[in-house]
């Protein structure tokens, strides 16, 4: 199957598995694509190094994975998390059982994810079967190009057309609703209603910022024909719809054209390349402006190890990126740090009451909000914590994720495990992604507690921090901390952040 699968499928393979880093196989699909995108150069190239593109022969891996492809079944994942798969012959039964709405309101394809000129041929194809029974979308229905180029190509040969004569709207090529750049207006905020996406995430209010859209996760095509239906009681290889007459059909297996027969159309140039000399150049930002701010460099380290922190809050359960910077209406301030950083962590639940966005401030001793006691510590000169628990940090990269919590004051992160990439930002912006040598040592930590990280004078790669926690009884815990830096990163630490390290090189 790799040496056979389309450029754009190997690329959304690795992003859903979660993976930093895949190889696939160089194969003829991947020319084709180089070829087709202007780069035969490349492709030449890669040709004349086909063997190292490939496993080695005889090679053994750690763990083998076998699917049969002709048992595989339509699946649609969530609500609420990518992790919750049901087969699409079930999920309405399961919906009913569980009390998600049945009833779709919109579909919606497109973004950066499943949006390849196959992709939505494969959806025109579906949308063309109902044109010919004179049958339009039942829910409302956004394509979202995921590129200039695809925009400009699916609009030449003429592919949006059949979806948007059904009843779909063509929106701009950006991340639009995947990422909460939607100002919906079928449901008032707060009605629970189900919406189906070909996105790659789908967390509690990440589309609309509603937390009661149960939002599902399908491909490109399933999306498609759920909408036309207007119900997750529907399986496309099963159910039959009603023609403009009345009289029932199904519709027929989509097919989709890998690459346009007529290549691709860049579309818009609209890049803007900086001048050859900046020397000269400097950005004024209006000092009133609330959506832009000029960064300042963070703090060095100051060479000591950190002494009785205060934790911040203690996390429970799932913490992916959306929650640590919520997306949505808070995208108008991503140029303006101090402000986007009111947003930080006021979805995720505070072990100590089951509350989001309230957490006990070790100052006054009152509940107040995540982001307004991180700020109350650090104009008190109190560094702080926070703990999570496992995969802390899943979804997308939000580099404002990391960059938050160091603005705030922050000066470690300790977890039961990471995800990886939001790991590494943190370590971009100076901070310390700590996990638990001993997950169970999660449970230790108390309300209110001191946190002292030890070891670090000493900093270096493979070697295991010491964290001593302080109670409000005054007994204490010690234990390990393991932590992934290497030589380069701990310079990233030490510097303040890795842009303070590339400035030390100038």
């Amino acid at each position: 199957v790799v040496s056979t699968q389309s450029t754009g499928s190997s690329g959304i393979n690795a992003e859903y598995g979660g993976a930093t880093t895949s190889i696939f196989p160089y194969n003829e699909r991947m020319k084709n694509y180089l070829e087709a995108t202007d780069r035969a150069g490349i492709a030449k190239v890669a040709g004349g190094y086909h063997s190292l593109l490939n496993s080695d022969q005889g090679c053994e891996y750690d763990e083998v994975i076998e699917i049969n492809l002709s048992e595989l079944k339509p699946l649609i994942n969530g609500p609420f998390t990518p992790d919750l798969c049901t087969p699409i012959s079930e999920v309405g039964a399961r919906a009913e059982k569980e009390g998600w709405p049945t009833e779709i309101k919109v579909g919606l394809i497109g973004s950066c994810t499943n949006s390849s000129y196959e992709d939505m041929t494969r959806s025109a194809s579906i949308a063309r079967q109902a044109q010919s029974k004179g049958v339009e979308f039942k829910s409302l229905f956004t394509i979202t190009p995921g590129s200039e180029q695809i925009r400009a190509t699916i609009e030449r040969d003429g592919i949006d057309k059949p979806l948007r004569d059904i009843g779909g709207m063509v929106l701009a090529n950006a991340c639009g609703p995947c990422i909460g750049q939607w100002d919906r207006q079928d449901v008032p905020k707060g009605e629970k209603n189900t919406i189906v996406t070909s996105y790659n995430r789908n967390f509690t209010g990440r589309n609309d910022a509603n937390p009661n859209t149960h939002g599902f996760v399908a491909s490109p095509e399933i999306v498609t024909a759920l909408s036309l239906a207007g119900t997750l009681n529907f399986n496309p290889e099963t159910d039959s719809l009603l023609d403009k007459d009345g009289n029932p059909f199904m519709l027929d297996t989509p097919y989709g054209d890998e690459l346009p027969s007529n290549g691709f159309d860049p579309g818009e140039d609209t890049y803007q390349p900086p001048p050859a000399d900046s020397s000269a150049v400097t950005v004024d930002v209006d000092p009133e402006s609330n959506r832009l701010e000029l960064l300042t460099p963070f703090a060095k380290w100051d060479g000591q190890d950190y002494n009785e922190l205060q934790l911040l809050i203690k996390v429970k359960g799932k913490c992916t990126t959306d929650h640590i910077s919520a997306a949505g209406p808070w995208l108008k301030f991503r140029g303006h740090l101090n402000n986007i950083s009111n947003n930080f962590l006021i979805t995720a639940t505070n072990a100590e009451n089951g509350e989001m966005n309230s957490i006990k401030s070790a100052i006054t001793g009152d509940f107040g909000a995540v982001p307004a006691t991180a700020r109350e510590y650090k104009a008190a000169g109190i560094g702080w914590v926070v703990v999570g628990d496992e995969n802390y940090g899943e979804g997308s990269s939000r580099e404002h994720a990391a960059l938050e919590p160091r603005h705030l004051g922050g000066k470690a992160i300790i977890v039961r495990s990471f995800a990886r990439i939001h790991e590494t930002n943190l370590k971009k912006q100076g901070m310390l992604p700590l996990t638990f040598a001993d997950p169970a040592d999660y449970n230790k930590v108390q309300p209110g507690d001191k946190i002292s990280i030890n070891g670090l004078t000493s900093f270096a790669p493979g070697v295991p921090l010491s964290c001593t926690l302080k109670h409000g009884d005054g007994t204490t815990d010690t234990f390990a901390l393991n932590h992934t830096f290497n030589d380069n990163q701990i310079g990233w630490f030490k510097a303040g952040s890795a842009l303070n390290k590339m400035a030390e090189g100038k």
